[in-house]
């Protein structure tokens, strides 16, 4: 039986760390990091260099563990998901051992559009799982651009680019805040009428940014993310629509 600890550590800025979060890397026994591949190697670099700031437990180990990639074979989107998620929780229960005590570091906050806690049910021998909240990309997009993420007294949606391609701008709602999109699914609506504040890799040393009319800076934004993605081998972003 162990406890793991699934530590929100912000979009990449060390300065993103709460205090709970230090406390959390260093309580821990074991800290689990991902490598995700060549391309994405300085994703796994980011996390050893939070530990190396703010990790003073001499005890404390660091193992880092290939990510599996997901089965683009299984064609049910859901079918493929839940694979790869009981693959990844596979590799997890290896790599932990007889570690008591385990820490994840997560990208923004374990409990928005993030798997971790559900890969992390998987683990049956868990004691307990802890969550330590972390910094959002959509708090640091808002915060790059200056702007209240909602309308007075309005409702907003967060949405990923999948469901605005398939489905379009959501009904009911003004305001929708898109993640996990890697295909600026924005070029799939109707720009008429419509904002957007984009953010790449936001709250990070090479943050962008570029908010303006839809149907003006469009194509500016698929441009700069596509010559950032190459320039850095990945490319994490997100934006947020306001209609009127």
């Amino acid at each position: 039986m162990f406890d793991l600890t699934l530590i929100g550590i912000g979009t990449g800025n060390p300065d993103h760390l709460t205090l709970q979060a230090i406390k959390a890397i260093n309580a821990a026994d074991l800290i689990l990091i991902p490598r995700k591949g060549e391309g994405k190697a300085d994703l796994a670099e980011l996390r050893l260099a939070i530990c190396r700031d703010v990790l003073t437990n001499p005890a404390t180990r660091i193992v880092e563990f290939d990510l599996p990639v997901r089965d683009e074979s299984i064609a049910d989107y859901k079918a493929r998901v839940e694979d790869w998620h009981d693959r990844i929780a596979g590799v997890w229960r290896g790599a932990i051992g007889g570690a008591l005590r385990v820490a994840l570091l997560v990208w923004g906050d374990p409990a928005l559009y993030d798997s971790t806690l559900r890969i992390a049910a998987r683990l049956v021998p868990a004691k307990r799982v802890h969550v330590v909240p972390g910094v959002t990309s959509i708090h640091a997009l808002t915060a790059a651009h200056g702007i209240a993420l909602n309308e007075i007294g309005a409702p907003f949606i967060v949405m990923t680019g999948r469901r605005l391609r398939e489905e379009g701008f959501p009904l009911g709602v003004d305001t929708a805040v898109v993640m996990l999109d890697g295909e600026c699914s924005f070029q799939n609506i109707d720009p008429a009428g419509v904002s957007i504040w984009w953010g790449g890799y936001v709250g990070m040393a090479e943050e962008i940014i570029v908010e303006g009319k839809l149907a003006e800076v469009g194509a500016r934004i698929v441009k700069l993310r596509a010559e950032a993605r190459a320039a850095h081998g990945w490319i994490m972003d997100i934006y947020l629509l306001r209609r009127g």
